[in-house]
Order: structure tokens, then C-alpha cells, then sequence
């Protein structure tokens, strides 16, 4: 008798996979033709888990330190990680007319970060289409700036790689200083926010409104994505605005409208997307602190970026408001909040929030510096934003691995290690009923 195959379960191919494309990048970026001069592996391994990762943390200029074919490689790893192996496949196969299986679409499934198989190959066509109209547009609008200002050949090439970077919210820039010269430029500061902004919508979300338009016909998810991330942007803009308006390190030398343009592209940009066009090094501690909570809450799921997600964040306030109401159910919008989709919540914050706090202790452990300076970087990247307060580079070997784990689990998903790490079994045993005292 023919014995099966063993079967991997999603969450470890999911896995295999990323970790596959990292290795695949880091020797692709070690090639003599993929940068200027000799690089360490070390510098390869970190570059390449932090384009497929969509983080954006350097240790080598973009710019200067990769030739062309390096910021092409760099480019690919970006449009490869930021929207996920499995739906790339999946759209191969379809191109060459063969059939997509129930095993790809389990590990679809998983890569898109979806409770079900149903429907998994319309969202994938959407998916591709809402990348391919938003990167073309964004790459024909960005060329108006930067054609004029370095020419046909290296203003395309800046114009398509930032319209990548930035819908995947990647935060790879082309300048050492990321977008800070276009500081005051409405065009950068209205284009860039809105390609990361999109991206980090979900693929659901954008999906869900192209094919309903209706707000009363919107899923319960699309509505809560919509209202957090536009409550987000509002109170982070404001509040980065009344916190560094006369910052002498940050908005203080520049005119009121980029003030505000700055303010607001900060904003944008902080829960995942890495750009900057302010030095953040100079950010006052509460301003710091603030970007650091809106990294942790992250973008919307089966998006382009990190963080545990604007839902996931959402769900926490109002089972937080629930209990002190003394109510059982969550309810909002007309829906009613299961007691597993809390379950889940209450995990992926628990599991984030360890895996910051135990990332940061060995960082602190291994690597001597600024206490707010080794948290903001942990927290960029476990969360895959990118920003950062410029000691990246200064990281050790020991740094470096610890900073890549970090990025490499905030991208896969704390849930989906948590999900291959447990092991189901039945329960036959049944226990009474305890009390414990909390509070």
C-alpha cells in the first residue's frame, strides 16, 4: 500500500517559505555585481530579511552601497514579501491555466491570513489589480517630481522603487536621508502617505469596498479598518503637531504648511510604513513614545504591513469597555464579537507583547545604548515599520540576529509560530469549576 505524504502543516510551510526567499536574497545581494564594494554576509542576511520582511531597518545605504541590480533585487524581495509568496504562486498557476489545489489553497489561506478557503482566488485577482493600478499610478505621479530633478533614467528608476516601497510599507529609500528633502513638497507628502495608507488597508478591506460601496453593505471588518485607521491618522497628526511644532530639531526651522506636511506624513507613516522627512533622532521622548504605540498597533490584516493591527486593537478597547459594563458580548455595528475571536485577540497581544519585552532584554543584554533608542528599534521591527533613530547600523553580530528574529516573526505573525508551536489534544478530563483574584 502507497503510504501518504506527510503533510506540513500551513503556519511551517509558511515558514519554510519566507525563510527560503531571506536565503535566497542574502546570497543574490553577496554577488560583486548586486553592490558598489565587498559586503559582509552579515550585511546581506540583514538587508535581505528586512526587504522580505517589509521593514525597512538599513545597514547599508540603498542608494550608494547597491548598484542597480542589488536595488532590482531589493525591489523584487519587497513586491515578494509585502504581498505574499503563496498569492504569487497561486497567480502563476492560474497564468499557465493549471489548477490551483486544496493544499495551495490551504497555504494560501494562511498566507493572506483568512479564517476561510471560500472565495481565496477572487481576493487573489483583486489583490493584483488594486497592486498593479496603485503601483503604476503612484510611480507615474512620484516621476513628476523626481524626473525633473535627476533626469529620465534615475528619476523612473527613484519614481517606480519608491511607489514599491511604499505600497508594500517598506520604507527602503533611494536617499540617505529618506524623503526629508521633499519635506514641504505636497505631491510626496499627498502620493507616499496614500500608497502606504492603501497598502495597509488589507487586501479585505479594499476588496470588500470596490465591490459594495455601500458603508451599510460593508463587512463588520471593513467598517472597524475604515474608522480606527481614520481616527488614527487624526489624532496622530494633531498630536505630532502640537508635540514638535517648535521642536528646533524637527518642525521648528520649517515654514507652517510643512509643518503640517510634516506632521501629517509622520503620522501616516509611523504605524508601518518607515519613511520619514524629519529626523526622528531628534523627536522629543513623548513623540517617541506616542510613534512607539502606533507601531505596536500596526496596520490592517492581510495587508502590507505589521504590528498586531488596527482590529486587533480595536476588539481590546471594546472587550476592555465590555467587562467594565459588565457585559458578556461585544457588540458593534449590528454583529456580535465571538468569544473565540477574543480568544485570538488576548493571544496575539499576550504574544507580542513577550516577544517585545524578551527581544528588547537581549538587546539590552548584548548591545550597550540608549534604553529609548534599542526600544524604538525593537519595536520597528517587530512591528516591520523601518523607522528608526539611526543606530542600526551600530548593531553587533549579536544585534543583527536579534533584529532580524524579531522582523522575520512580526512579519510571518506571532500566531502563526504560536499555531505550529501548540499541539491539539482532545480533552478528557473535565475539571471543576476555581476562582482566581485578579486585579
Amino acid at each position: 500500500m502507497k503510504k501518504n505524504a506527510p503533510h506540513l502543516p500551513p503556519p511551517l510551510v509558511l515558514v519554510l517559505v519566507y525563510a527560503a526567499l531571506i536565503l535566497s536574497g542574502t546570497v543574490a545581494l553577496k554577488l560583486p555585481w548586486a553592490t558598489v564594494g565587498p559586503i559582509t554576509w552579515s550585511d546581506a542576511a540583514f538587508s535581505a530579511t528586512s526587504a522580505v520582511t517589509v521593514t525597512g531597518l538599513v545597514v547599508l545605504d540603498t542608494g550608494s552601497d547597491f548598484t542597480l541590480f542589488g536595488q532590482i533585487v531589493l525591489t523584487v524581495l519587497i513586491q515578494l514579501g509585502g504581498l505574499g509568496l503563496m498569492a504569487f504562486a497561486v497567480l502563476i498557476l492560474t497564468m499557465l491555466g493549471l489548477p490551483v489545489g486544496f493544499t495551495h489553497r490551504l497555504y494560501l489561506r494562511e498566507d493572506l491570513n483568512q479564517t476561510s478557503a471560500a472565495d481565496l482566488m477572487k481576493l487573489t485577482k483583486v489583490i493584483f489589480r488594486v497592486v498593479l493600478l496603485c503601483e503604476l499610478a503612484g510611480a507615474a505621479l512620484l516621476a513628476l517630481v523626481f524626473v525633473p530633478e535627476f533626469g529620465w533614467g534615475k528619476g523612473l528608476w527613484s519614481a517606480a522603487f519608491h511607489s514599491v516601497s511604499a505600497f508594500n510599507n517598506a520604507g527602503f529609500s533611494l536617499f540617505p536621508d529618506s524623503l526629508s528633502h521633499w519635506v514641504g513638497n505636497p505631491l510626496i507628502n499627498i502620493v507616499v502617505p496614500l500608497l502606504f495608507i492603501f497598502g495597509g488597508l488589507g487586501f479585505t478591506v479594499v476588496s470588500d469596498v470596490w465591490s459594495k460601496r455601500q458603508w451599510h453593505r460593508f463587512s463588520l471588518h471593513t467598517k472597524l479598518m475604515l474608522i480606527g485607521t481614520a481616527v488614527l491618522l487624526f489624532w496622530s497628526t494633531v498630536s505630532f503637531a502640537a508635540m514638535e511644532w517648535n521642536n528646533p530639531a524637527t518642525l521648528g526651522p520649517l515654514a507652517w504648511p510643512a509643518r503640517l506636511w510634516a506632521s501629517w506624513f509622520q503620522a501616516a507613516s509611523a504605524r508601518t510604513a518607515g519613511f520619514n522627512t524629519v529626523d526622528l533622532a531628534g523627536v522629543n521622548d513623548s513623540t517617541t513614545l506616542m510613534l512607539m504605540m502606533l507601531m505596536v498597533i500596526g496596520a490592517g490584516s492581510t495587508s502590507t504591513g505589521g504590528g498586531i493591527k488596527v482590529t486587533t486593537f480595536i476588539v481590546l478597547l471594546l472587550a476592555t469597555v465590555a467587562f467594565f459594563r459588565r457585559k458578556q458580548d461585544i457588540d458593534v455595528f449590528g454583529r456580535r464579537l465571538g468569544a473565540e475571536q477574543i480568544m485570538k485577540v488576548l493571544a496575539l497581544a499576550m504574544m507580542s507583547l513577550l516577544l517585545i519585552l524578551t527581544s528588547l532584554f537581549f538587546m539590552l543584554l548584548f548591545h550597550e545604548g540608549e534604553f529609548l533608542d534599542l526600544a524604538f528599534e525593537t519595536i520597528s521591527a517587530f512591528a516591520t515599520v523601518g523607522t528608526s533613530r539611526g543606530v542600526t547600523g551600530d548593531f553587533d553580530t549579536a544585534g543583527r540576529i536579534i533584529v532580524m528574529f524579531i522582523m522575520f516573526v512580526g512579519r510571518v505573525g506571532p500566531l502563526t509560530l504560536g499555531f505550529l508551536l501548540a499541539t491539539r489534544q482532545p480533552k478528557r478530563i473535565s475539571y471543576p469549576a476555581g476562582t482566581v483574584y485578579l486585579g
